[in-house]
């Protein structure tokens, strides 16, 4: 049997399993606070691996070693080792004190209600200026999972590329539609699971077979044709090569700017709806410990083996490379096999980054095992955007639908409102990955995590630990972190020989957001009262 009719075969097993478990929570589905929390019933297992599964998406097993494949090491590890620490004080500061606020706050269940519990908006303003704002940076999230979903059909099937991001889009909109929160949390929990494996046996697979092949892997590489950048310039394995960096573009400014802004997306985590929403909907508030525990051993683990395969990656196509061009050198110019040898190096010299885990499977995993660790990606992809589009729907059910439009509004009514946000959503986010110019699931990923990062990470920050802010802080927050990251990222993409605005957004949005949150605060004297006469009276 074809290894492409195995890998088929696989992936429609896999997705009937995800479509069934949609089927079976349609039937538990009861009211609202069911198809947007799962009722606040999540144990420690799912609660974790929900979390970072929604967390990782598409480009932990794509968009991390592509980054890693065309830099090496030093354009991937600093963007790990901010994410592992912003998952540990994400579990260690916020969910606790989230799970706890949003239920003593009238029973909030979405972001944008515990904002207006929090702060009693009475105008609703905040409602409607977060689900703006959950709208616009969820489209490119969710649009970033149907590249990666559409890079992998079409890689491994030859699917037109549009497609493939088709298909993908269909089943996931289906199983999301029907089943509601329970059932992309259990969803997210296989998924989790499924993606812990590839990542860890991926490279154990790559360096048993790769070494068969080509002999010893070489790690002092010289950079692949077309594929290079600052940092990779100036060494592929430099974990801070400041001295090189120095005779390239900018210098040591550069340098400091690029680790910088790779460590900063570790603040992301502070404003993430999808993720949020999981410590919100935790049964018991005190197994976040063990939760966290959980999900930190799956993040270090799962972001050091996603770096790794980005460097084998390298590693193995520049030695493959080398015994091409050796035996290239043997033939006789013209000859059917010279034209295969040339095909197969342009093929490698222009290989997309974000393609290096599938390019990596089909060469050295058997059959049977291919199947399952294409299909992580698969899991990758869809554990994110379920979660993302599911966030969008119970804002603008909740939030917009209800809070604004249909206040008497039954549970009924909401769930189907929910549903029906879920597809037109996803259809613009399908728009949106048509597009050529954003066709980098890293970089739509980048963008939607500063603007959710900056614009809702300060808020919730200073809403859990400073009980003099106010809702117009709250506000003002909100805009100016949301806003500085569109303007932000504007400059950077029309200025891009001013060094400073290579620094990632979400540094100015998050710190311009903290400043206003607290500078406005101060103003308010009357709000600072009514919030602490708040705290005081619900014994908090």
């Amino acid at each position: 049997m074809e290894k492409n009719v195995v890998i088929l075969i696989t992936f429609c097993l896999y997705l009937f399993v995800m479509l069934g478990i949609g089927m079976y929570f349609y039937f538990k589905t009861k009211n609202l606070s069911d198809y947007i929390l799962g009722g606040r019933g999540l144990g420690k297992w799912v609660t974790s691996l929900s979390a970072q599964a929604s967390d990782m998406s598409g480009w932990l097993l794509m968009g991390l070693p592509g980054a890693a494949f065309l830099g090496g090491v030093s354009n991937s590890v600093w963007i790990a080792i901010g994410l592992a620490i912003g998952t540990y004080f994400n579990w260690k500061i916020i969910a606790k004190k989230l799970r706890t606020y949003t239920e003593k706050f009238d029973n909030s269940i979405t972001l944008s209600s515990y904002f207006e519990n929090r702060f009693e908006d009475q105008s609703r303003i905040l409602r409607v200026a977060s689900s703006i704002f959950i709208l616009i940076f969820f489209l490119f999230y969710t649009a970033s999972s149907f590249v990666a979903g559409g890079k992998l059909l079409n890689s491994v099937f030859n699917i037109k590329y549009s497609t493939a991001v088709l298909i993908g889009t269909v089943v996931i909109i289906t199983y999301t539609f029907l089943g509601g929160f329970l059932a992309v949390c259990w969803t997210d929990l296989i998924q989790g699971i499924l993606m812990f494996f590839a990542i860890v046996a991926l490279p154990i697979m790559v360096v048993k077979g790769a070494t068969a092949e080509i002999g010893a892997l070489n790690f002092n590489l010289s950079i692949i044709n077309g594929s290079r950048d600052v940092i990779s310039e100036v060494g592929f394995l430099s974990f801070w090569n400041t001295d090189a960096l120095a005779g390239v573009g900018g210098g040591i400014t550069v340098a400091i700017i690029s680790i910088i802004s790779s460590i900063a997306w570790g603040l992301g985590y502070f404003g993430q709806p999808h993720i949020l929403v999981r410590f919100m909907a935790v049964k018991n508030p005190e197994e976040i410990k063990d939760s966290r525990l959980i999900a930190m051993i799956w993040v270090i683990i799962s972001l050091t083996g996603a770096v790794l395969i980005g460097v084998l990656g390298r590693s193995v196509l520049e030695g493959t490379l080398n015994n091409l061009q050796g035996t290239l050198a043997t033939l006789e110019a013209g000859s059917t096999e010279y034209v295969n040898i040339t095909n197969q190096m342009s093929y490698i010299q222009n290989l997309d980054g974000e393609y290096v885990f599938m390019e990596l499977v089909m060469r050295y995993t058997p059959v049977l095992i291919s199947g399952v660790l294409l299909s992580a990606i698969l899991a990758a992809v869809m554990s994110t955007a379920d979660s993302q589009l599911l966030v969008t729907a119970s804002s603008i059910s909740e939030d917009l639908y209800r809070g604004i439009l249909r206040k008497n509004a039954s549970e009924k009514e909401l769930v189907w409102v929910s549903r029906f946000t879920i597809i037109l959503v996803a259809v613009c986010a399908y728009c949106i990955a048509m597009d050529p110019n954003n066709s980098s699931v890293l970089a739509l990923v980048a963008y939607a995590w500063a603007g959710f990062g900056a614009t809702f990470g300060p808020v919730v920050l200073m809403s859990l630990f400073y009980r003099k802010m106010t809702g117009k802080a709250a506000l003002a927050g909100m805009i100016t972190g949301g806003v500085t990251t569109i303007i932000w990222k504007s400059l950077a993409t029309h200025f891009p020989q001013v060094v400073l605005f290579g620094l990632y957004e979400i540094v100015p949005g998050f710190l311009l957001a903290l400043l206003v949150i607290y500078i406005v605060s101060s103003l308010d004297q009357k709000g600072q009262q009514v919030m602490a006469n708040k705290f005081k009276k619900m014994n908090l």
